[in-house]
């Protein structure tokens, strides 16, 4: 877990609880913990995998009324997939993730050309805190399948 990561997005939620008068309840901090504990794109089931390791076993509600919550505050990012929908930590989160079209697998990879290039980029009215690329495409695994069923066929 990046430590000043979840930190920073631990003060976010406390700040936004207390001033819209809502309740601090020890469920929303362990969902914010694990999910910031996870390095990659999660499912719900994967979180409730997670906290059940973590004994800290909560509702299905609880987790999707957390999720949505966080995604307000811009502390989470979701992604569609044809697999269903996908989830991660973003706070001061910026870089590139490719995505396979057929299997959903989604990973995070380094291209520093492009994180730089965005990064340095100054845009008028406007203070980026954050970004992410997605590159769309194909994996390795899903080509290799799909190859072998084209001979099939042939």
């Amino acid at each position: 877990m990046k430590a000043d990561s979840y930190n920073a997005a631990k003060r976010i939620m406390n700040n936004y609880l207390e001033q819209n008068k809502r309740r601090k309840t020890p469920e929303r901090y362990a969902v914010l913990e694990a999910i910031y504990g996870l390095d990659f794109y999660f499912s719900i089931q994967d979180l409730n995998n997670r906290l059940c390791e973590m004994n800290f076993p909560v509702s299905r509600a609880t987790l999707y009324n957390t999720i949505r919550l966080l995604m307000e505050l811009h502390l989470v990012v979701s992604l569609r997939l044809p697999s269903g929908v996908r989830y991660k930590a973003s706070y001061a989160d910026s870089g590139c993730v490719q995505v396979c079209t057929v299997c959903g697998k989604a990973q995070e990879v380094k291209i520093p050309e492009v994180t730089d290039l965005l990064a340095n980029v100054h845009l008028k009215r406007f203070r980026k805190d954050s970004f992410v690329t997605y590159i769309y495409g194909i994996c390795s695994t899903c080509q290799a399948k799909l190859t072998r069923l084209k001979r099939k066929r042939i």
